[in-house]
């Protein structure tokens, strides 16, 4: 793939630095989940504690990276206050079979309440942690999420810590054009093609947000796409995001050097989604793109296993 400056799709900082941990929008998110996760599991009213206390500890029963420490501070804070728990594994932290993750101290029904609900948050978001680190060991800065999640912006965050891009936060985050926008927008042009040179000849740079990406089903649109913003003369004019969708390898490469050759690749980010899966990942290596979109670093990857030990 091409060796690519910083990418507008990596948007994790917004929801947590190693200086500051969960931004502002994380923890609001993580107030939404949480709530409904306990909820879920019959829990309605915060725990008040009790005079039975007991200690647990969490153990990892496998290798990945521990993601959701600060998910289950927030939740013990609200729901849970006369809990304490110690952490000896942070958010990002690398753990082996084995190792202790954190020990709790409190009321034994307290504990015994939270247990499922604590181990679901962590074992989900370390499980798609570890799984995007197995991505982004075999290409660093170049993979990406999508908006096809479990858990939102926790998925997310998840990416994030595990090397990946976040793409979009939200809808409204970037400006993304797909087929279903430009069919409505503008119903009486007869193509793609078209609907695509007529909206990036229009669109106002100022209200796309963090980024403009617009997606591409034919190598006739990707050219198209490239070549009309080429000749936008709009002052700081940002890189327009063209994604390949489900294009494949081979026709994606060809695609990538016709626009190198017809001297536009300076102007565009290329970006290829749709059936890429981690086993054919080197088939990419040459193909000329900057960033490869998958649902699959958060979609159906198993969550890392975790047990809750009383003592």
């Amino acid at each position: 793939m091409a060796a690519s400056n910083p990418l507008p799709h990596n948007r994790g900082h917004l929801l947590w630095t190693a200086e500051d941990g969960p931004s502002r929008m994380l923890l609001s998110s993580m107030d939404r989940w949480v709530s409904t996760i306990l909820v879920d599991d019959g829990i309605e009213m915060p725990f008040m504690g009790g005079s039975n206390q007991s200690t647990a500890t969490i153990i990892s029963k496998g290798d990945g990276l521990i993601v959701g420490t600060s998910m289950i501070d927030h939740l013990i804070q609200i729901w849970a206050p006369s809990i304490q728990i110690s952490w000896f594994a942070t958010d990002g932290k690398k753990v082996s079979a084995g190792e202790e993750v954190a020990e709790l101290n409190g009321d034994r029904d307290t504990l015994l309440g939270m247990e499922r609900s604590i181990l679901n948050i962590l074992g989900q978001l370390s499980g798609i942690a570890t799984e995007t680190k197995r991505w982004t060991s075999l290409a660093k800065g170049q993979i990406a999420c999508t908006r096809k999640t479990i858990w939102g912006l926790l998925d997310k965050w998840a990416v994030h810590m595990g090397g990946g891009f976040t793409h979009r936060l939200n809808k409204h985050d970037a400006l993304m054009i797909k087929e279903n926008d430009l069919a409505t927008m503008m119903p009486e042009l007869v193509d793609n093609n078209s609907r695509i040179a007529t909206y990036l000849q229009e669109v106002e740079i100022s209200s796309v947000g963090a980024f403009l990406e617009i997606e591409v089903r034919e190598e006739k649109e990707a050219l198209t796409a490239a070549a009309i913003w080429n000749q936008q003369e709009v002052e700081d004019k940002p890189k327009l995001v063209i994604m390949l969708d489900n294009f494949g390898p081979e026709r994606s490469k060809d695609v990538a050097s016709q626009i190198t050759e017809m001297g536009l690749r300076e102007c565009v980010i290329l970006e290829a989604s749709g059936g890429i899966i981690f086993e054919n990942l080197t088939d990419w290596y040459e193909c000329g793109l900057d960033v490869l979109s998958t649902s699959a670093l958060n979609r159906g990857v198993p969550p890392m296993d975790l047990s809750m030990l009383l003592n």
